[in-house]
């Protein structure tokens, strides 16, 4: 099954009606979609009151992809608020449980930065990583090629078989060691993860000092064409995994939304048990 999302629920406008408030997004994206990936938590180790409150707005089939915590996944683009990484990896996993308790858990994502190089000093830290997080699916994904390597790329995907990890399938721009290529295998038989990030070199690296690299970064409208490919791809892996998150990460110029609206149609696929649907910008341009 293609389980298809998003990124987050707060920037793309095409889904909402005019006059929607921030917190009715949520339960009206639920009506476009069984799955989001969750990055407020990426930032911040999230309270149990919003994943309560987000349990509550989301039907009974929908499921959160939840981004680990920065300091698990070695970014640290800002203070890390705790004492030990038992601490940290402590509470993170307490924010899971409401999730992990409702069925709404679709997976951990666990995404390492473009300066983790496969070295066995990262391996030891990857098997601790799964380790601390064993009660919970965790998918794994690369920034450096290191990985993926003709040297590395079957070894790497024979360790992330045996430490069950979910591979993570990246459609990015190529731009030598901070990327990895399109590696189109899966190490978990009943879940794997797709995330599409566009294909823009140019803004893929960070850009001189002074431009805001992070609204560029993800510039990207993928084609029918594109979409259609990517509709081929998952269907050979559908024959080897049970479930494919297909998310997509290009909203830098609000391009996720439509994507994947168009993907489903391409696809033919439509989602029982979602929230009921208010009017968007969509069924105006429908008409």
């Amino acid at each position: 099954m293609i389980l298809t999302g998003l990124t987050g629920w707060g920037d793309h406008d095409l889904l909402y009606p005019p006059g929607i408030r921030q917190q009715e997004k949520l339960e009206e994206y639920s009506a476009h979609f069984p799955v989001v990936e969750l990055d407020a938590s990426f930032y911040a180790v999230q309270p149990l009151k919003n994943m309560e409150k987000w349990i509550r707005q989301t039907p009974e089939r929908f499921s959160f992809i939840v981004k680990a915590y920065q300091g698990m996944t070695g970014h640290e683009r800002g203070e890390i608020p705790f004492s030990s990484k038992k601490e940290m990896f402590a509470a993170f996993k307490a924010s899971l449980e409401p999730l992990q308790q409702a069925g709404k858990l679709a997976m951990v994502l666990c995404q390492f930065p473009p300066w983790f190089e496969c070295t066995k000093e990262n391996v030891a830290y990857l098997r601790y990583v799964r380790e601390e997080l064993a009660h919970f699916p965790c998918a794994l994904e690369f920034r450096h090629s290191s990985w993926f390597n003709e040297e590395w790329k079957e070894k790497t995907l024979a360790f992330m078989k045996q430490e069950e990890w979910i591979h993570s399938i990246c459609d990015e721009p190529q731009i030598e060691e901070g990327s990895v290529p399109l590696v189109l295998r899966a190490t978990d038989p009943k879940k794997t993860l797709v995330r599409l990030h566009g294909r823009n070199k140019e803004a893929w690296r960070r850009p001189v000092q002074g431009e805001n690299w992070r609204n560029v970064r993800y510039l990207y409208n993928y084609s029918y064409e594109e979409l259609k490919a990517w509709y081929e791809r998952l269907q050979y892996l559908e024959k080897v995994t049970e479930n494919i998150y297909f998310i997509f990460n290009n909203n830098s110029g609000r391009h996720a939304a439509p994507n994947a609206e168009t993907f489903l149609k391409i696809a033919g696929i439509s989602y029982k048990g979602l929230a009921p649907r208010q009017i968007s910008l969509f069924d105006d341009m429908e008409s």
